[in-house]
């Protein structure tokens, strides 16, 4: 019963963390520009100020303070990517959590979704794993080639080869079409 209440904590405070993410606060897209975050900076800094909103003024504090820590951390660039990483590792645990645990209410949304948040970063499938195996199968096999070569040919594969027809087939008949002019 414990493990189970402590699984549902976890699962509360990671899908509240994640619902209360900076991007969220901005009201933006994780592939937001600098301009974006920018204008919605200033458009829910106007909203949640604690002078310019009816909200109450506690609430308008906590707001106007998260807006303000959203656009501190995704204005800049390196705590961005930062951000952006812990960000990515906190919904991969969360979905590894949910399939682990196989209680998961958002089901028909975890099947919809890519389980891989970053294209760069997933596992190969097996066509992939496979053509990298043949891939790297014929490298050897031309490197093993061009071995064989050098050996049986010798010294001759390493000296220079000069012209494609012996010079002296086709010298003779040049002085002598040279000489008749």
């Amino acid at each position: 019963m414990w493990v189970e209440n402590q699984d549902e904590h976890e699962r509360i405070s990671s899908q509240t963390a994640l619902a209360e993410n900076y991007y969220a606060v901005l009201g933006l897209s994780t592939s937001a520009s600098r301009l974006e975050i920018r204008k919605s900076y200033w458009e829910f800094s106007k909203r949640y100020h604690p002078d310019t909103t009816s909200l109450p003024s506690d609430v308008a504090k906590e707001k106007f303070q998260q807006v303000k820590e959203a656009y501190a951390t995704l204005s800049d660039p390196r705590q961005r990517a930062i951000y952006d990483q812990q960000l990515r590792l906190q919904q991969r645990h969360l979905l590894e959590h949910q399939l682990r645990s196989g209680r998961s209410h958002h089901s028909h949304h975890l099947r919809s979704a890519n389980a891989y948040l970053d294209p760069v970063d997933r596992q190969l499938s097996a066509g992939e794993i496979s053509a990298l195996f043949f891939m790297g199968i014929i490298l050897l096999g031309c490197l093993l080639l061009a071995i064989a070569i050098a050996v049986i040919r010798g010294d001759a594969a390493f000296a220079p080869t000069g012209l494609l027809f012996p010079v002296d087939s086709w010298f003779p008949m040049l002085l002598k079409s040279i000489s008749a002019l």
